[in-house]
């Protein structure tokens, strides 16, 4: 069964010129899904974007380690391993080919994992190489997609 998905990208960069020449405008833009809240974003702040705003490599890389997340504590979950916490500091590595092309060659997960007192950890940390499988997004992109989970107890 197919899944639909849509949203709203709406360009805000308009200075009042247009796209008369290449600095007659911003790179800003606004997503507005119906019923959530509308995210203000720029381009990547090493093209001139600005840095208080989300990017597309930001919301690349939030999208791929939230899908992993929800997939980790569905399995989780599924094997009677109890999460207490999770936080991913996730890292995308880029690169910018001839004519300023760029792509993501690869992305690390590093998520700190907190699971209750007694938690076989060598089962909680296999759960990972399971989720490559399922995960819309990570199943979506095209570079390797690395794990360095850390836990904790508590």
């Amino acid at each position: 069964m197919p899944h639909e998905y849509s949203s709203q990208v709406i360009w805000t960069g308009n200075r009042g010129e247009g796209t008369t020449h290449y600095r007659a405008y911003d790179r800003t833009w606004d997503i507005a899904v119906p019923g959530k809240p509308v995210i203000h974003c720029s381009n990547d702040p090493l093209l001139g974007g600005d840095p208080t705003r989300m990017n597309p490599e930001d919301l690349l890389l939030s999208a791929l380690a939230a899908c992993h997340m929800l997939w980790y504590l569905h399995y989780a979950s599924d094997d009677g391993i109890v999460v207490t916490g999770y936080c991913d500091s996730p890292m995308g590595e880029g690169e910018v080919g001839r004519g300023g092309a760029g792509r993501f060659v690869k992305a690390i997960l590093r998520p700190h994992i907190t699971v209750a007192p007694g938690t076989d950890l060598v089962a909680a940390e296999a759960i990972h190489h399971r989720i490559a499988e399922v995960c819309f997004i990570a199943r979506s992109v095209n570079f390797p997609v690395e794990h360095a989970p850390s836990f904790a107890f508590g």
